[in-house]
């Protein structure tokens, strides 16, 4: 199995608008009310709203691909970009999605893996990421990947006001003898 990543540029636009959108629905849509989730996706996973991201030189979107055929796809904010801690040190993995038909492969794994390498590439203390506090086979993933809450903040699907558990990573962790 040969995985890589590809940074987005605006000719990504189109796969990346497919892959944020079938993703994000695939996870969360039967968790979620149907007005308030379709409001949602509409305005987040739109084209004009991920070119506006994409231009922002902040945050960074990568395609991911399994032998030359797209997986997921994931998006780092630094700087003011990130969407709560907002520390010159640290790095947001603010989405992270791999397509259902590839998830149990640990290509989730890998990618957590290539995100580390770009924060420690990158000389961050730590990295950091929000997900839902219902979303408990995540948290256990990003606990098993070595990330551990650090406190919450609101996230809305719509009107529907969610929590996410804030988690980090710090880079340089002195492994335990």
């Amino acid at each position: 199995m040969s995985l890589s990543l590809k940074k987005c540029t605006d000719a990504d636009l189109d796969t990346l608008a497919f892959v944020s959108r079938k993703t994000f629905v695939d996870a969360f849509e039967a968790l979620n009310d149907p007005e308030d989730f379709k409001q949602y996706v509409d305005k987040a996973f739109s084209k004009a709203q991920l070119a506006s991201e994409l231009a922002n030189s902040h945050s960074f979107f990568f395609l991911a691909y399994k032998d030359n055929e797209l997986v997921g796809y994931l998006k780092l904010n630094e700087s003011m970009a990130q969407t709560d801690v907002r520390d010159g040190k640290s790095m947001e993995l603010e989405r992270i999605y791999v397509l259902r038909a590839f998830q149990g492969q640990k290509i989730g794994e890998w990618l957590i893996d290539e995100v580390k390498g770009m924060a420690r590439e990158r000389h961050k203390d730590f990295l950091w990421l929000g997900v839902w506090e219902k979303n408990t086979q995540a948290i256990k993933f990003y606990e098993r990947q070595g990330f551990s809450k650090f406190g919450t903040h609101p996230y809305f699907i719509g009107n529907d006001e969610q929590t996410d558990w804030l988690m980090r990573w710090q880079v340089n962790r002195r492994p335990k003898n």
